[in-house]
């Protein structure tokens, strides 16, 4: 089968285009663990499948490395906007495109051989503790304490298309992996959880680290950093518009108050192409 690597801001993912390719009966969660893996397969953060959409145009499916399948995927989505528009696929800027969460919009602002920019709207950021989901007593889960073995952790969980729990932090700590990984595996998820470690740099920008659910640590994710600036804004730390930085670059990410969107805007870059036998 034909794939295509693409990547935004480091976070890489594998693209099959499942509209020219007739593929037959494929396990995709196996093929993901296979393609994704670093050491034996292609190597990414993730799987992708471009398909036809039931209500729209064009379709996305993301499959995680452990093949696991997510809601969505932010900085996948404007890489998916890229292939179909790159392609050939579609000739338009502006699509809406049909993912596990829902339709999400997204438009190229502009482009070049080398960069495409492009903007997503995320749609409304969900903090109700029971759709997220979080086991709580509580309707929210803002700025509660968790237990990640000995340590109590305080978070704020947001559901953008799919769970994240947001760690404001000082400094980024040096085991940050390993509490991520306690955070993302703890009993207070049960579909598991994104964790996102934050720090504030001013009040129009912050810093992240990112530990996905079913990939690990990764370099960077949209979904991520909208959640981490919903966070922030919550509690009182930063505007509701900020430049996020990851270790490969910033994405700009905006709260609408009014029309409560979060809309991200960044990045997508096309990496190579290849043939896997499966």
């Amino acid at each position: 089968m034909k794939f295509e690597k693409l990547q935004a801001l480091g976070n890489d993912y594998i693209f099959i285009d499942c509209i020219r390719q007739r593929l037959g009966k494929i396990n995709f969660p196996l093929l993901s663990k296979r393609i994704c893996d670093r050491n034996f397969g292609v190597g990414s953060d993730g799987l992708i499948l471009i398909q036809r959409g039931r209500k729209t145009g064009f379709g996305m499916r993301m499959f995680n490395p452990d093949g696991s399948e997510a809601e969505l995927c932010g900085n996948g989505v404007r890489c998916f906007a890229r292939y179909i528009f790159e392609s050939g696929l579609s000739s338009k800027k502006y699509q809406k495109v049909e993912t596990k969460k829902g339709i999400v919009e997204t438009e190229i602002l502009s482009f070049s051989p080398d960069k495409f920019w492009i903007k997503v709207d995320m749609g409304i950021p969900i903090l109700e503790a029971n759709k997220i989901p979080v086991k709580s007593k509580k309707r929210f889960f803002i700025q509660e304490k968790i237990k990640t073995g000995k340590k109590n952790v305080s978070v704020t969980c947001v559901n953008i298309g799919n769970p994240h729990t947001a760690v404001i932090v000082r400094d980024i700590p040096e085991d940050w992996k390993e509490i991520g990984s306690k955070i993302e595996n703890s009993k207070n998820f049960p579909h598991r959880t994104n964790v996102e470690f934050v720090k504030v740099k001013s009040r129009n920008k912050i810093e992240l680290r990112v530990w996905e659910r079913g990939a690990g640590a990764t370099l960077s994710s949209a979904t991520g950093g909208c959640a981490a600036l919903v966070a922030c804004v919550l509690a009182g730390k930063i505007e509701s518009e900020a430049e996020v930085s990851f270790e490969r670059g910033n994405l700009k990410i905006t709260w609408d108050k009014e029309k409560n969107h979060i809309f991200v805007e960044g990045p997508a870059e096309r990496v190579f192409s290849g043939v896997y036998e499966f």
